[in-house]
């Protein structure tokens, strides 16, 4: 996790929550920070001189984002470089970007319709997610608190291979930052197990017996863990209503979901809905193997 830490910005506001998580995860992870703003290329089939002279005003709309940019971050420690990548969208760009520098993460903000202080995924950071090789961190709008402040970083866990791959994540970037780790699972409350014909006590002997499987994974994958001081919570209700309400976190790593190409993330239900509401910066890692 030493490469460049690719961060997207386009000028709107949700770019300095963007640039504000990037340069932490730059500073953490000991790689570079470089700024990429995509702008349009020149068409396949165009008009020639009027093609020419739109890519030109993109080129220099592009620039003055990155103006923009070298201004909100003047006063950070840490140097970065400024890219205006030119592609077909800016997904693509940002993905393409990551691979010529070989990045460790890719940073973009949130969608602005969200409310305030909590992630709302538009579509550059929804289409980055749809089959990223690469870690993408999302920053939420306008966020109170500033990366690092909590000094702790959250894994969304469960016992399957996306879970492994974000506990590896966590544990490598609580390292790098001298953080502790925590580790979340949430069972289902009462009300939203079984079918109330199930019986009372049947369905009292599941949460049971769920709560002390889900514990006891908990305990075996915090004990694999080392170099850092980790614990562990078991909350109880909504998955994503659970995991968006935290706001203990720095970030919270989460799966994709437990199917689809390795080493690709593909949102399932969980993570997408995650990334709609949440108040932590999520990074959602690609799977394993």
């Amino acid at each position: 996790m030493t490469g460049p830490v690719v961060t997207g910005v386009d000028g709107q506001a949700c770019g300095t929550d963007a640039l504000r998580l990037g340069r932490w995860l730059a500073d953490s992870l000991g790689g570079p920070l470089i700024v990429a703003v995509v702008h349009a290329a020149p068409a396949a089939l165009g008009s020639g001189r009027v093609d020419a002279e739109w890519v030109a005003d993109r080129h220099r709309a592009a620039e003055a984002v990155l103006n923009g940019a070298r201004e909100s971050l003047k006063d950070a420690p840490g140097e970065a470089e400024y890219r205006a990548v030119a592609s077909t969208s800016a997904a693509h760009g940002l993905h393409d970007l990551a691979e010529e520098v070989d990045a460790s993460i890719i940073v973009v903000g949130s969608k602005l319709s969200g409310a305030k202080n909590r992630l709302f995924a538009g579509s550059t950071a929804e289409r980055l997610l749809a089959g990223s090789q690469w870690p993408i961190a999302v920053a939420p709008q306008e966020m109170t608190a500033s990366p690092g402040d909590h000094g702790r970083v959250g894994v969304a866990y469960v016992d399957t291979p996306d879970g492994r791959a974000a506990l590896e994540e966590g544990a490598e970037i609580a390292r790098r930052i001298g953080a502790s780790l925590r580790l979340y699972t949430v069972v289902a409350d009462q009300d939203s197990t079984l079918p109330f014909l199930v019986g009372a006590d049947a369905e009292h002997a599941f949460l049971e017996t769920a709560r002390e499987t889900y514990e006891e994974s908990l305990r075996r994958a915090a004990a694999t863990v080392s170099g850092v001081e980790v614990d562990w919570r078991l909350l109880t209700g909504n998955v994503v209503d659970a995991l968006t309400e935290l706001d203990e976190v720095d970030v919270l790593c989460c799966g994709s979901r437990g199917y689809g190409p390795a080493r690709r993330v593909l949102l399932g239900g969980v993570s997408t809905r995650l990334l709609r509401g949440a108040r932590s910066p999520i990074i959602v890692v690609p799977r394993s193997g």
